[in-house]
């Protein structure tokens, strides 16, 4: 925030009472008619595409963005997200109508670490991995903040920090967190975040440590406030601060939660403590200054937002400006790289003439839901996989239809029997050369805590299966016999083990977008090659440790003992890649370059990966570059990761074109994270990893190929 934002609002909030002043702490800011300030609700949500203000461009959810790894696209994506929201701010506030979800500070991204494939809410998030969510995070924020003298829309990176669930105990839960797993896993996207400019934070609504994570000294004062320099505003999840003498009991009150939160850094209550700021200010609990430097906080980003200044460069961005044409093209796009190919034995792309009767069964085959998500707006032109496959086929070509169960109930219609759609899947499959499984869950039973209707789990998985309903559906369609192409939307990673053993391809197409199902028809009949890498492991079931468990042994690609179904990174196309003539140099940063070369027949989107095993082997019998020379002084982990992804750019290929491809290695991906949190770099040789894929035993089963590799000295 630069020094005349900070200015204005500090002129604004010196002609406030201090009474005024606390007010403009609210969420719901309330007006200020003396001043000629109008009200003003901070909460705004802009996860994929503008979120619960009516119409508005549906992208693929965020774990689906984060699939296509290509930072371009999704500041892209963020820019559309910006225009929307400021031009339904514009029009919204010409009519009086000052309501939440009609801001322009939006509450996203969700950058928390998606450690736990059954967290409900890690759909929300750009995977397990802190390298790719911090500058898949960086890239959101530039581009919903923009580059003009004034931001476009404000971005909010949330929750601050150490929230992956679970979902049933989160407004009570204490996180217990090593120093290091905080410094290697939870916080590192979160400083990334700082140094792209965003400009808010959003605390987490359980304790970290012992402390609320929304008044943690440790989280906002010590570290976001001062050891990163963040000048921004931060915000409390909403009615969080209610958690704090309700749930977590550490104060007696409201008053005291409001005093506690203000002291630790918190600018602006979501919810309805801060109501009480002033009688915790006459009790002498927080003073003046607490309060009017706060309110300066919050008022400096709405200064650079242009809301005071009538000339703001966006003011003209109005109701055509949303759900355009070229959005839903970008949309579309977004959805195509983001489809990944877990499996295909040959029988993809699907040639259409070829087949004269498509059978499309499952209950995501006609779900609008599961194009959406959650946190979603409303999209004037969804296409569901049913509809998109119906579009696509040869005139002639009969395309048949059965919803086959239930999404997860026992059956469709209460008065029959258990298993209702089953007869009607077999007869479908059994007419069909080709049968089109469509299975998933959707934002209804996977999601955030009280956001769902599976109370059992308060939006958690129980299990990493599909629901029952739907496994009994699998079973029946694939014992027909019948050729059958799996499609999977879900917001996380699922145990596919039996699926993937039974049917001829596996398509991940999460919560895919307003084009879902176009983009989903046209990578089966060969018109896009799917683009997309698992941001998140693939686990077999059972294989994970308690979830309330926040050590990251034993979680992700990292730490993972077993063998996965499918790893981090993975994702099969239609065309090959070759890769050759691996260099690299050490002037200064470390850069590699590799060429790659499409050697097939269709356009493709490739992802080169770059990893680094973190710890020279030769560690013990070398110092450390730092201050302390003797290795006996410092406790060496016994939890490291067994490399770290440390690069990757996502480049598109046409058939026979070769392209070169930088990759700059950042110095702080050389460093090891000791058990107390600091951060040193030993002397030895390191190992970095280059190619289309994770350097494991099972990316290398897959692919039929390995990783090249080079060597650098410290």
């Amino acid at each position: 925030m630069n020094n005349e934002f900070k200015e204005t609002a500090r002129s604004i909030i010196d002609k406030m009472t201090v009474e005024e002043a606390a007010s403009q702490l609210r969420y719901d800011s309330p007006s200020v008619d003396r001043l000629g300030i109008p009200s003003y609700n901070w909460w705004g949500e802009g996860l994929h595409g503008l979120a619960r203000a009516g119409t508005a461009t549906v992208f693929p959810q965020a774990i689906a963005l984060a699939a296509m790894f290509d930072r371009e696209m999704l500041g892209k994506i963020a820019e559309v997200i910006s225009v929307e929201a400021r031009a339904k701010y514009n029009e919204s506030t010409k009519l009086g109508d000052r309501d939440l979800y009609k801001c322009i500070t939006m509450w996203s991204p969700n950058i928390n670490i998606f450690r736990d494939a059954r967290w409900g809410r890690g759909q929300e998030t750009y995977g397990e991995d802190p390298f790719l969510t911090g500058k898949l995070g960086a890239a959101f924020i530039k581009g919903l903040q923009g580059d003009g003298k004034y931001m476009r829309a404000a971005a909010c990176a949330k929750h601050f920090a150490v929230h992956s669930g679970p979902e049933a105990i989160r407004h009570g839960f204490d996180a217990q967190v090593n120093p290091k797993d905080m410094e290697e896993t939870y916080i590192p996207q979160f400083k990334e975040a700082v140094d792209a400019g965003v400009a808010g934070f959003m605390g987490a609504y359980n304790r970290v440590n012992g402390e609320p994570a929304c008044a943690s000294k440790f989280l906002l004062e010590e570290t976001l406030l001062k050891k990163w320099g963040f000048e921004g505003y931060i915000v409390s999840d909403f009615m969080a601060l209610n958690d704090i003498h309700e749930k977590h009991k550490v104060t007696k009150n409201a008053v005291e939660s409001a005093a506690l939160a203000l002291k630790a850094g918190c600018h602006v209550n979501a919810g309805i403590v801060y109501r009480s700021i002033m009688e915790a200010y006459e009790q002498g609990l927080v003073t003046e200054e607490d309060i009017r430097e706060a309110a300066v906080r919050a008022y400096t980003v709405r200064a650079a937002l242009g809301m005071f200044d009538e000339n703001c460069e966006y003011n003209s961005l109005g109701l055509m400006d949303i759900d355009t044409d070229e959005a839903a093209e970008l949309s579309y796009e977004a959805s195509v790289e983001s489809l990944v190919l877990l499996k295909n034995d040959g029988i993809l792309p699907l040639n259409k003439d070829d087949i004269k009767t498509i059978g499309v069964i499952g209950p995501t085959a006609t779900s609008i839901t599961v194009l959406e998500g959650n946190y979603n707006g409303l999209s004037s032109r969804y296409v569901t996989n049913l509809a998109g496959i119906q579009g696509a086929v040869n005139e002639g070509t009969r395309v048949l239809y059965s919803e086959g169960s239930h999404l997860f109930e026992q059956k469709v219609q209460n008065l029959a029997l258990d298993d209702d759609r089953l007869s009607e899947a077999e007869m479908v499959a059994n007419a069909s050369d080709v049968v089109i499984l469509c299975v998933g869950l959707d934002s209804t039973i996977e999601g955030e805590e009280g956001d769902t209707g599976n109370a059992f789990a308060a939006g958690d998985k129980t299990s990493l299966f599909l629901p029952d309903s739907q496994r009994k559906l699998v079973e029946r369609v694939v014992s027909t016999g019948k050729p059958v192409i799996l499609v999977c939307n879900t917001g996380s990673a699922m145990d596919l083990s039996y699926e993937d053993e039974h049917c001829n391809a596996v398509i991940q197409s999460w919560y895919s977008g307003q084009a879902g199902g176009k983009a989903l028809a046209d990578v089966l009949f060969g018109r896009r090659a799917p683009g997309g890498r698992l941001p998140v492991t693939f686990y077999k079931d059972g294989t994970q440790p308690p979830m309330e468990d926040y050590s990251m042994k034993g979680r992700t690609y990292k730490f993972y003992k077993d063998k996965p179904l499918y790893p981090f990174g993975f994702g099969l196309s239609y065309s090959a890649t070759e890769y050759s003539d691996l260099d690299f140099s050490e002037d200064g940063d470390v850069k590699c370059t590799i060429k790659v070369k499409n050697t097939g027949t269709y356009r493709t989107g490739e992802t080169v990966q770059a990893y680094i095993s973190n710890i020279p082997e030769d560690k013990l019998n070398n110092g450390l570059n730092s201050d302390i020379s003797n290795l006996s002084e410092v406790l060496i982990p016994d939890n490291q990761p067994k490399y770290n992804l440390c690069g990757f750019e996502k480049i598109y290929l046409e058939p026979g074109e070769e392209k070169k491809v930088e990759i700059t290695i950042p110095d702080s991906c050389f460093e090891t994270v000791l058990e107390d949190g600091r951060r040193l770099v030993l002397r030895g040789n390191y190992r970095i990893y280059v190619g289309g894929q994770q350097p494991d035993e099972r990316s290398t089963e897959l692919y039929g190929r390995s990783c090249d590799s080079f060597e650098v000295t410290k």
